[in-house]
């Protein structure tokens, strides 16, 4: 038997005052898009926005469904929103923000698993890595330099071959 270790590192800002100018302003931008939420089920708004390479910005927000399941995420909905748009422009950084109504906004908040394999295969579609900016309204923020770091052993489409 080997053992192995998996790990990776992140940048933690003190606060949103912390980052440069332009990584607050696409962070204001995923703010933005969080009254672009449909969240009346969980009270859980959610909002994400991207610079693409070709200097573009999209936005996303989470939208709920009385039957959960079929609910998208505001970074699926991002995706998919540049992948018809802009599409194979890689995105260069993406800005995750949310608002719970019941409280605690100050901790940054990650892509659920689903939207971790949603992102890593677009890294692997347009061939180049995505930073991404997590933060609640307050607190802390992370600024993770290579999306798919968030998922080692990702299924990838050279598994079906």
């Amino acid at each position: 038997m080997q053992k192995q270790t998996v790990q990776f590192s992140y940048q933690v800002f003190a606060s949103l005052d912390a980052l440069s100018i332009s990584d607050q302003a696409l962070f204001a931008k995923a703010q933005e898009a969080l009254v672009l939420a449909h969240a009346p089920y969980s009270k859980f708004n959610v909002g994400a926005a991207a610079i693409l390479e070709n200097g573009e910005i999209i936005k996303g927000s989470n939208q709920e469904n009385a039957s959960y399941p079929i609910g998208i995420c505001a970074e699926r909905v991002l995706l998919s929103t540049a992948s018809t748009l802009q599409s194979k422009v890689p995105i260069i950084t993406m800005a995750i923000t949310y608002h719970n109504e019941r409280g605690g906004n100050n901790i940054p908040i990650a892509p659920c698993g689903m939207c971790r394999q949603a992102i890593a295969e677009y890294e692997s579609i347009v061939n180049k890595s995505m930073r991404l900016i997590l933060g609640g309204a307050t607190g802390e923020v992370y600024v993770i330099e290579k999306a798919a770091d968030l998922l080692p052993f990702g299924f990838s489409g050279v598994h079906l071959q």
